[in-house]
């Protein structure tokens, strides 16, 4: 099986595949702080539940792949690789990794590697033009051409950013659940602040998709709009422009990116 690894700044998602099926995955928070014998523990733990898995760690793991926009934790997770799964072939993403995906930006080095990830997964599912709208820590729009070419993006604070930003600088506001609200018009500070949160994000991420449409095709129609990210389901109902969700596109992306690789190594 392979086991897939997404390291946000928030959080980090896990993926175990068999084939083409994710059939387990495991959301911990990501902790710059840990290190690759920390992380070893730790995966063993949460794999060592899996009936599929043996009782040591790296039973039934035929393959890793690794995606980080953390780089202390990318440099740990490259250590457990090599101490702890020495003979199980893994690709970590970064400069020089074959994704098939050409990157059209000033700097192709400085785009986040989850992006570009994310942007193989959506060719593969729904080929292009294609946005991914990723609600992560923050919210990310990405842009791909027809050709399957990744052409830039949007970068904009995430919802759980926002929230805290309002709990701190309002001398009377304080840090709330995201949820939705009963109506637009709150009754209340908190539902204000809720319905400022759900509803505001779902029209920026009309606003934004649809100007990057007009931008990406002749007829913005054409452009299948992806949405992935923790706390997208938030927003999916109230957004107008979103096509598709797909929780789990960035594993499935680097399911892809390991196979093509996987042969050259």
């Amino acid at each position: 099986m392979l086991l897939t690894i997404d390291v946000g700044n928030t959080h980090t998602v896990l993926g175990l595949f068999d084939g083409e099926d994710i059939v387990e995955h495991w959301r911990i928070s990501t902790d710059a702080r840990r290190t690759a014998d920390e992380l070893a523990v730790l995966l063993q733990g949460l794999m060592g539940m899996h009936p599929l898995l043996g009782d040591e760690l790296g039973d039934g793991i035929d393959g890793i792949a690794i995606c980080a926009t953390v780089p202390s934790v990318l440099h740990e997770l490259r250590e457990v690789t090599r101490r702890y799964y020495g003979d199980v072939p893994a690709v970590l993403v970064e400069p020089g990794v074959k994704t098939g995906v050409p990157i059209l930006t000033d700097n192709p080095k400085e785009v986040g590697a989850d992006r570009i990830i994310n942007a193989v997964a959506a060719v593969d599912l729904y080929g292009g033009p294609a946005i991914v709208v990723d609600f992560g820590t923050a919210t990310t729009f990405d842009a791909v051409s027809a050709r399957g070419e990744y052409v830039g993006g949007v970068i904009a604070p995430g919802i759980e950013i926002s929230v805290e930003a309002l709990g701190v600088k309002g001398a009377q506001l304080r840090k709330i659940e995201v949820a939705r609200p009963r109506s637009v018009i709150g009754k209340n500070t908190v539902e204000a602040m809720q319905a400022g949160i759900v509803y505001g994000f779902a029209g920026q991420v009309d606003g934004v998709v649809s100007r990057m449409a007009r931008e990406l095709a002749d007829d913005p129609a054409d452009v299948t709009v992806i949405a992935t990210g923790g706390l997208a389901p938030m927003v999916l109902g109230e957004s107008a422009v979103i096509d598709e969700h797909e929780p789990w596109l960035t594993l499935i992306g680097l399911r892809l990116v390991y196979e093509r690789n996987v042969s050259r190594m």
